[in-house]
């Protein structure tokens, strides 16, 4: 069996190799964009749980304090925590225990 080695021939493998490299590409890109905005998802999923639990309640109350009340010294987070306690035993709310 012969190789044809007319211009056409090179031209259209040069071709499919060219299309396949755009099309490695293309699936590339797409797998990059899909983890980025998985990740973005993750991190607004976790942001969103850690906010609903009040896991970053005492940084907010720090940063509060300190932009309205800078001549003060913050609540340490143990006495914060506590606090905050007191306070949903006194006012129940809307919980469900």
């Amino acid at each position: 069996m012969t190789a044809v080695h007319n211009s056409s021939g090179f031209a259209s493998a040069e071709r499919r190799s060219a299309e396949s490299g755009r099309r490695r590409a293309g699936l590339e890109g797409l797998c990059t964009r899909a983890w980025g905005e998985l990740g973005r998802w993750g991190r607004g999923i976790r942001w969103y749980m850690t906010t609903l639990m009040g896991d970053s309640a005492y940084q907010t109350y720090v940063a509060h304090h300190r932009r309205h009340h800078p001549d003060e010294e913050p609540m340490t987070e143990r006495r914060f925590w506590r606090q905050r306690m007191d306070d949903q035993d006194r006012n129940p709310g809307a919980r469900c225990c």
